[in-house]
């Protein structure tokens, strides 16, 4: 029975009723009432309609007069408005009969404010007034309050125990918030730390950033070239992006090795080889900082704990072997793998210690994982096409799935979250389609850059290669000399990830906040990766790596099995965190018992010493040699051009001197050397001479630069002792270098 039902019957209502979400005192007055009939409406809820209408009626004469009609009726006001107006409580569970006192000081209140709402619910009947006051009228409470705000009556004096009302806070003051709890976020410490554990961990990295390069300056140098050479072209003339000017007169070069594209950005800052050298470095050190970050976020999102997280990160970052790798860029920008796996994870709401949480499932975060993972690919093919797989392989086990259990769960994805896989998995496949054009072209036009079995054998690395670290080790490095002695190749067979990641992982075999088909998961991963990783080396590689080589569309174009480790390595260190995060757990439960409940600082430094020593081995000795100088030549000479001597080593140099112009040139260093290259070099032996000249100008060349500095110990020794009368060219010293003209 509601209020009015009970006022116009007279008598109280004793059965259970439902709070309604809005009141009627609430609800504004309906077209073409007047002010009486709006306030009867409003003091509704304690009186009967009829006796409301009454007294709207009575209500036609002077101001003065209702005030009075009110002061006469005051006595019959329930404890209800009479409480309510002078404690200002909304509907407390004080009684009727306990406020029955307070009826003339609220009936007062309300006549002197002249609030015809509140008089006209002074009007109703004792019964309709009490049952008013059992439901917790919050109406005729709240009007009653401000009319003692009004009439200037001391406030409640146990109102001074409430709660302080909330501050309304200015713009600037909530800025200052959001920017705090932005400061102190998880993610924004743990890329803080990401960052600062890079400058240390490749230390001396960044103390001559403009002048050094890391391990050697063949490689590094050609990538630093690389990444100068896309921000360069993105500004000038981007459709001649893939036809570089280095390998002239040949097209396509800009593929002629994994590209480091995604950093073109990066390429757009700066001019000429020092600046070429200090974005080098400066990537080099972020790339560890991103993939720290990465694995600490993949190893968080499927469920481990902060230092466990932190324990994967550094093991994936910092692992020895990668070292070794420290010459090759694109191998060490590898933290958009499990950045990506992370992201898309999340977006899935699944995690491997909670299984599949559909709450938490996100589309954005799904579709920031592809594109991620895009961006990952344009880095290179060489870890590139492995992760391209993978994804391919899980996209796979994932609609298999959904076809079994559709049944079961009706849309497991939802609408949003199918678009963000659909769109974002065409952007992940038309980037790796685009990237893809350019180097089967190079396939085609150079047959000779495909790898064969022979070559794969070479790079296979030995069992004993996974415990065995590189040079630049700087814990096992000089222990390790005698066992790197007897591999074929060190550089890319020295693949320990740790031993303390070892340890660590063997101990999440067997204790471990993963399930333990998940442990068992991660580790046939773990042996599945390291059987690929041996190459030719495991049973021939019949079983494993020869079938992908021979039927995995650009799988024939990695020359290193032993990069395999990299997965091995991440897969090792979500076996670790498993580990680490369960003792932690346990160290928690221990402090627990304490009085007072807190962890001393020896259970506090147990929880670290994982991390620690996983970043004691990850320490370096990498040689950081200064850059060979620019020569001043190449700053004025124009091109197409070549300059002697030249080899595969000797050329990677050039190309880092070349960013200030650009100018075509025959020198150029890669994976592999184009026939047309290897014909220069053959030709030009016995230059200048009629048939070298001649040669040179059929293919376009129209200067040469000598450097005298360099010639030593190569096929063009002599050459500067040659005669040119005759021969229709022209000879001149410029800073140092031989400057012939065509």
């Amino acid at each position: 029975m509601t209020t009015e039902q009970s006022g116009a019957t007279g008598r109280p209502d004793t059965g259970p009723r439902p709070v309604p979400e809005e009141t009627e005192a609430e609800k504004p007055p309906a077209t073409g009432d007047t002010p009486h009939e709006a306030g009867a409406r409003s003091g509704g809820t304690a009186a009967s309609t009829d006796a409301a209408r009454a007294d709207a009626g009575r209500g036609t004469g002077n101001r003065a007069g209702r005030k009075s009609r009110a002061g006469k009726k005051s006595r019959a006001v329930t404890a209800t408005v009479a409480g309510g107006g002078a404690t200002g409580d909304e509907g407390s569970g004080t009684t009727a009969g306990d406020r029955a006192g307070t009826g003339d000081d609220a009936a007062a209140q309300a006549g002197a404010t002249g609030d015809d709402a509140a008089a006209q619910a002074g009007a109703t009947g004792d019964d309709a007034t009490a049952k008013a006051d059992a439901t917790g009228d919050q109406t005729t409470g709240t009007s009653d309050a401000e009319d003692e705000v009004r009439d200037d009556k001391p406030a409640d004096p146990f109102s001074a125990f409430g709660p302080a009302p909330e501050p309304v806070l200015g713009r600037v003051r909530r800025a200052t918030r959001a920017v705090g709890r932005f400061l102190v976020h998880e993610w924004t410490l743990a890329a803080v730390a990401a960052l600062v554990a890079a400058v240390a961990l490749t230390w001396p990295t960044l103390r001559y950033p403009r002048y050094t390069l890391p391990q050697d300056y063949w490689d590094p140098s050609l990538q630093a070239w690389q990444m100068a050479w896309s921000g360069h072209i993105l500004r000038t003339d981007p459709a001649m992006l893939w036809h570089a000017n280095a390998f002239f007169p040949e097209n396509w070069s800009f593929a002629f090795s994994d590209t480091l594209l995604g950093y073109a950005p990066a390429g757009l800052i700066g001019v000429g080889p020092e600046h070429a050298v200090l974005r080098y470095n400066i990537m080099f050190v972020l790339a560890h900082a991103l993939a720290a970050f990465g694995a600490y976020a993949l190893a968080r999102q499927l469920g481990a704990g902060r230092i466990g997280g932190a324990v994967a990160g550094a093991s994936f970052a910092y692992a020895p072997w990668l070292l070794a790798q420290a010459g090759h860029l694109h191998i060490i920008s590898n933290g958009g793998i499990p950045l990506a796996l992370a992201m898309l994870a999340r977006g899935h709401g699944w995690s491997l210690r909670y299984g599949y949480r559909p709450r938490r499932r996100h589309a954005g975060w799904a579709f920031a994982g592809w594109l991620v993972a895009a961006w990952q690919l344009s880095l290179g093919f060489g870890i590139g096409l492995p992760f391209a797989y993978l994804l391919a392989g899980v996209v796979l086990v994932a609609v298999v799935l959904w076809f079994v259990r559709r049944r079961r769960a009706k849309r497991p994805f939802g609408r949003r979250l199918f678009l963000a896989d659909l769109f974002g998995g065409l952007v992940f496949a038309t980037v790796g389609g685009l990237l893809a054009i350019p180097f089967f072209k190079v396939a085609e036009l150079h047959p000779n850059a495909a790898r064969t079995l022979a070559e794969i054998d070479l790079y296979s690395p030995p069992a004993s290669g996974f415990f065995t670290a590189p040079a630049e080790s700087r814990v096992w490095g000089e222990l390790h000399e005698g066992a790197r002695a007897v591999l074929p190749w060190s550089p890319e067979m020295t693949l320990l990830p740790g031993f303390v990641l070892y340890a660590l992982a063997a101990g999440g075999l067997f204790f471990s906040v993963w399930r333990v088909r998940h442990r068992l998961f991660l580790l046939a991963g773990v042996l599945v990766t390291m059987a690929l990783g041996m190459g030719t080396r495991f049973l021939g590689g019949r079983f494993t790596y020869v079938p992908l080589f021979d039927y995995l569309p650009g799988w024939n174009g990695l020359r290193t099995p032993g990069r395999m480790m990299l997965w091995t390595t991440l897969l090792l260190g979500l076996l670790a965190a498993g580990a680490v995060t369960a003792f932690c757990m346990r160290v928690r439960e221990l402090a627990a018992e304490r009085v007072p409940p807190w962890p001393g600082p020896w259970l506090r430094l147990a929880t670290l010493v994982p991390l620690l020593l996983v970043l004691a081995e990850g320490l370096n000795v990498t040689p950081h040699p200064v850059v060979p100088q620019q020569p001043a030549v190449m700053r004025t000479v124009d091109g197409p051009m070549l300059v002697l001597p030249s080899s595969q080593n000797l050329d990677q140099p050039v190309m880092l001197w070349s960013t200030d112009r650009f100018q075509p040139m025959v020198n150029g260093g890669s994976g592999f050397t184009p026939n047309s290259q290897t014909q220069v070099r053959e030709a030009t032996v016995s230059f200048p001479d009629f048939a070298s000249i001649d040669y040179l100008r059929r293919v376009g060349v129209k200067t040469v630069v000598v450097l005298p500095e360099r010639l030593g110990g190569t096929p063009w020794e002599g050459m500067l002792d040659r005669p040119v009368e005759g021969l229709g060219v022209s000879r001149e010293q410029v800073a140092g270098a031989v400057v012939y003209r065509l």
